[in-house]
């Protein structure tokens, strides 16, 4: 029987036979991996270089939430873009940006302000608390609560601002009827109408009984 791989008898000493090419090719396939993993290792040993700084801008530190955040922003920069595109914290929410809506509103060393109307670099230091501070699905705020036990929202677009002022609120001298919550909660506007049941919401964490304005 003839052996596949046994050189013809015309074959020159200089022709490969099929097992020399196959041979050949498997050890250079192997060299290539071999030359190649030392450069595997070493891009993965190699360290990440650090983001470059982007000009004109400058240091901060914020407190939010109860972590410091050490990050670089344009002077310029809100309070509320700076909590939604560089912290990424995108519960609050751009509104009218022109402080008329309250759909921005945080808590800054407890008080409520319109995020949209503040520099970023004027709160270095102090306490910021966005509606992700607040609570969470599984440990709801009894306001958040109060929310969805009322219907308190529709689109809901503006509804971590009108929790952010109502649990504000609860803090701040507001007499006992719907008419003393809805004067404190006017810097909030709802598209959508859902302002009784908003109220509700408050009242019952109050505790009050809804006075109606006769």
């Amino acid at each position: 029987m003839h052996d596949p791989d046994a050189p013809d008898s015309d074959e020159s000493p200089h022709r490969l036979t099929r097992r020399g090419f196959l041979t050949q090719a498997g050890m250079a396939g192997v060299a290539s991996v071999a030359a190649a993993m030392p450069l595997v290792g070493a891009a993965e040993a190699a360290p990440v270089p650090e983001a470059p700084d982007i000009p004109g801008t400058v240091p901060v530190a914020l407190r939010i939430n109860g972590t410091t955040h050490r990050i670089r922003i344009d002077p310029r920069a809100t309070l509320l873009d700076t909590l939604r595109e560089t912290v990424h914290l995108t519960g609050t929410k751009k509104g009218c940006d022109h402080g008329q809506c309250g759909a921005c509103t945080v808590h800054v060393n407890g008080q409520r302000v319109n995020s949209c109307l503040r520099l970023a670099l004027m709160h270095e230091g102090d306490d910021i608390t966005t509606i992700e501070g607040i609570g969470v699905p599984e440990a709801l705020h009894p306001m958040q609560a109060a929310f969805v036990a009322h219907d308190g929202y529709q689109c809901g677009y503006c509804t971590s601002g009108q929790i952010m002022s109502a649990v504000a609120l609860l803090k701040e001298p507001c007499g006992p009827s719907d008419a003393d919550v809805k004067e404190l909660m006017s810097g909030n506007i709802c598209r959508c109408g859902a302002y009784p049941n908003i109220v509700a919401a408050i009242q019952q964490v109050r505790g009050n009984t809804r006075v109606s304005e006769g």
